[in-house]
């Protein structure tokens, strides 16, 4: 096992993402400091501990991103931190302080907490593919916060690093689909389900990764030394109408809107380069097998009938 007696920070672990980051950490022998919220709510923590070697080496830790020195406790003693924490909402009354500002300064909580510890040897960054695609474009606030907390807190975070000399790595992930570990529904499997239902407009190109993939790059990206920079995690960019024509085959119970004429579906003239991130080692999950395993999990979980 890789990460027998390494012991490792997970920020933000109840969430879609880290609960898988955990899991595998787990199965690699790692040693995890999980930092949620509230350690009480059962919501939180509950799939988490139930994960195979989590009575041995799984500790939980209450932070949070608003509170400045919140996260020392978890991290001190830390080879590896993932900083995976971040606000995931679109809508909010607050939306400068509630999205951007939460995520810019809670990044800059958690690495001014890994500055304090010379046993932290690396920072591993949950960012996005929103931070790299609308880079440098106009952004229209009510629509963009996420993509603009995205772009600030990424930047923020290689600006503190680089002052402070702590080794990061980013990984921007695109859509993030796949089964669910926690008991409750993520924003990017609340897309997924709201194409199914025809509860919203076609967006751009689906750009799909599966979250079993994202987590695996995390590790990778503790693990090789060589990782340097930022890792477009992207499986496969597609159309809306090659994936509801793909919906429609596997699963042809489901009601799905059937005419997509009158919508103009966007169809994808790219795809995101995957060398980078399969130097590591990562071998992508096909998107078909991530979106058949989306629909039995979101059935599974209770999100879904057919």
């Amino acid at each position: 096992m890789s990460g027998e007696r390494k012991v490792v920070c997970v920020t933000g672990a109840s969430g879609y993402i880290a609960s898988w980051l955990v899991k595998l950490l787990l199965e690699d022998g790692y040693t995890v400091r999980a930092t949620v919220r509230d350690p009480n709510d059962p919501k939180k923590t509950q799939h988490l501990l139930a994960l195979d070697g989590a009575e041995e080496r799984l500790h939980i830790f209450k932070a949070s991103l608003s509170e400045e020195g919140s996260f020392d406790s978890a991290i001190d003693g830390c080879e590896g931190v993932f900083h995976t924490a971040s606000p995931v909402v679109l809508s909010t009354n607050d939306p400068e302080g509630d999205i951007v500002d939460a995520a810019v300064n809670g990044t800059l909580n958690v690495l001014k907490s890994c500055a304090k510890f010379a046993s932290v040897k690396r920072v591993v960054f949950t960012s996005s593919t929103a931070a790299v695609m609308h880079t440098g474009k106009p952004l229209t606030p009510q629509t963009y916060w996420y993509v603009l907390s995205k772009i600030l807190a990424e930047d923020a975070a290689w600006k503190f690093a680089e002052e402070n000399g702590i080794d990061l790595v980013a990984l921007n992930p695109g859509l993030v689909v796949g089964p669910l570990l926690q008991p409750t529904l993520n924003l990017s499997l609340e897309i997924v389900l709201k194409l199914i239902v025809n509860d919203q407009t076609f967006p751009s190109p689906y750009i799909f990764v599966d979250v079993r993939d994202v987590a695996y790059a995390h590790i990778r990206a503790l693990e090789v030394p060589a990782a340097r920079g930022r890792y477009c995690v992207v499986g496969r960019v597609t159309s809306c109408a090659e994936t509801l024509e793909f919906l429609h085959k596997r699963f042809p119970t489901l009601q799905l809107p059937e005419k997509l004429d009158d919508r103009k579906p966007y169809e994808p003239t790219y795809q995101v380069s995957r060398e980078k991130a399969e130097s590591s080692g990562i071998e992508f999950i096909s998107w078909e097998a991530s979106l058949q395993e989306t629909i039995e999990s979101l059935k599974e979980k209770g999100f879904l009938s057919f």
